[in-house]
């Protein structure tokens, strides 16, 4: 089985803002669309439906941008903890659209900043493992974060399997592949580990810390 190369700073980085702009492009190809709408007064009928785009379209792009920020950057470089609350409304505002339900089971009020880089980061492979949706419940105790994915057809991607472990694809890191690599590496610099397991229709992310 393959093995990780040793992936310098600018290669993860790169490929990072991939996974990132990604995410982006469909709403900011929306509000595109809905400027070029304004711009022509022949679609004068359609300036109403494209305003609503915009709005629709600038709410998911703030909503993505606020959850990236955290899961991918310093989401603010001072250390300390995230309020629940905040978890809540950036993964509840990230998913809106997505068909899967996410549950809430926080065990305090506030989770260490580390830990809840690694939760969205589980909580996307958690939506991405329910495609068909089902319910995604997010667990934290004081030495663990869980994602619980239930859904028909739930699967385990080999490819998100073999990142956390460390291991890199046979094709390579892409912008998908890297993200689940990125989680385990956060994991394992705050002296943790992610497991992966798939049962029928279920799929467990969790990511244990020391005491």
């Amino acid at each position: 089985m393959s093995t990780a190369p040793k992936l310098t700073p600018s290669s993860l980085a790169a490929l990072l803002c991939a996974r990132i702009c990604h995410d982006l492009v469909s709403p900011v190809g929306a509000l595109g669309t809905a400027i070029e709408i304004l711009d022509d007064d022949s679609n004068a009928d359609m300036h109403d439906d494209a305003l609503a785009l915009i709005k629709s379209s600038s709410r998911r792009a703030a909503s993505k941008l606020k959850f990236l920020r955290l899961a991918f950057g310093a989401g603010g470089s001072a250390p300390g903890v995230v309020g629940a609350a905040e978890i809540t409304s950036l993964v509840s505002d990230m998913f809106e659209d997505a068909k899967a339900e996410v549950v809430f089971n926080f065990h305090a009020d506030g989770i260490d900043k580390s830990r809840a880089r690694i939760l969205l980061n589980l909580t996307m492979l958690g939506i991405q493992a329910v495609p068909r949706g089902g319910e995604v419940r997010i667990v934290t105790t004081e030495q663990s974060v869980s994602i619980i994915a239930k859904g028909p057809r739930a699967k385990l991607d080999e490819t998100v399997e073999r990142a956390l472990l460390g291991r890199a694809p046979d094709h390579g890191f892409d912008g998908r592949s890297i993200q689940p690599f990125y989680a385990s590496m956060m994991a394992r610099e705050a002296g943790g580990q992610i497991t992966a397991t798939a049962g029928e229709e279920i799929v467990t992310f969790q990511a244990d810390f020391p005491a």
